[in-house]
């Protein structure tokens, strides 16, 4: 069956709608994590020099300035692919500036990311962020269908949106002259990707010109009529709001049997077996 590209995969088969951050989303938090650790590397840095020069005024010790620049790139290596790797693969995924944008890096099946993963990404960071001032990892995401850099292709990972809009209500009534239609209609077999775009239609529905509402309506009902039996002479957009109700209405009722079911069999799954102490 085919998924929509914000469907993963997970290892029991089922797809999981988990839509993948945007460009700018992922532009603005790996800006927030390059300016700290810019941040971080300068201040570090300012401090080291001082323990320095305090430790070759007291004990009168020089250093060849030779030993500087390798110094000075160590340490840059070290807050440029050490600390970044450390921090993802503690947060699982979440560093300061992701936290801040509300997004965190996963594995391409919706799992967290291990040392492993967060080490390719950092290892491929030094040259795709800070040796090319970002210009590699803005290009790839742009052209991406996930917004992965180099680094995500390399490791397998993604950076997945974790502050979704909060559900907005849904209020939907069968349309007059259909009930007997709906007794009888078969809507089981309708995927969730089209069933979630119909609620997607639903919601933005006011927002769109009647041009594009009419067309929009017409082609998920092309999607859905396939999956449904049988298939009532309406207009498409009646359509979708009748089959939108069947399935709502069915699947309470299949809830409100399985909670009345599991109601009845919990004294007799919560008793002791017969005579057996109660300790």
């Amino acid at each position: 069956m085919p998924t929509d590209s914000d469907e993963i995969i997970v290892g029991e088969g089922v797809a999981l709608a988990v839509p993948p951050a945007g460009f700018l989303l992922r532009a603005l938090g790996s800006i927030i994590d390059v300016a700290l650790i810019a941040l971080g590397y300068l201040l570090s840095l300012w401090l080291l020099g001082m323990i320095l020069v305090a430790w070759i005024h007291d004990t009168g010790v020089m250093i060849e300035d030779a030993w500087i620049p390798v110094f000075m790139i160590i340490w840059a290596v070290f807050w440029g692919l050490v600390v970044p790797v450390t921090i993802e693969t503690l947060s699982h995924g979440r560093s300061l500036g992701k936290l801040a944008v509300g997004i965190r890096v996963v594995r391409l099946d919706g799992g967290s990311i291990n040392f492993r993963h967060a080490f390719v990404r950092g290892l491929t960071g030094l040259v795709e962020i800070f040796m090319t001032f970002g210009s590699v990892a803005a290009l790839t995401g742009v052209l991406s269908p996930r917004g992965q850099r180099v680094g995500d292709l390399l490791a397998g990972t993604y950076a997945q949106l974790e502050r979704l809009p909060r559900p907005q209500p849904l209020v939907l009534m069968l349309p007059p002259g259909l009930e007997n239609w709906a007794a009888i209609a078969d809507v089981s077999r309708l995927p969730d990707r089209v069933v979630r775009r119909i609620r997607d239609f639903f919601l933005q529905a006011d927002k769109l010109t009647p041009a594009a509402r009419s067309a929009l309506a017409a082609d998920l009902a092309r999607q859905a009529k396939p999956y449904v039996h049988p298939v009532p002479d309406v207009g498409a957009e009646v359509f979708l709001v009748a089959i939108t109700v069947v399935r709502r209405e069915r699947e309470r009722r299949a809830l409100e049997a399985r909670a009345r079911r599991i109601a009845r069999l919990t004294p007799t799954l919560e008793q002791l077996p017969y005579q057996l102490p109660n300790r």
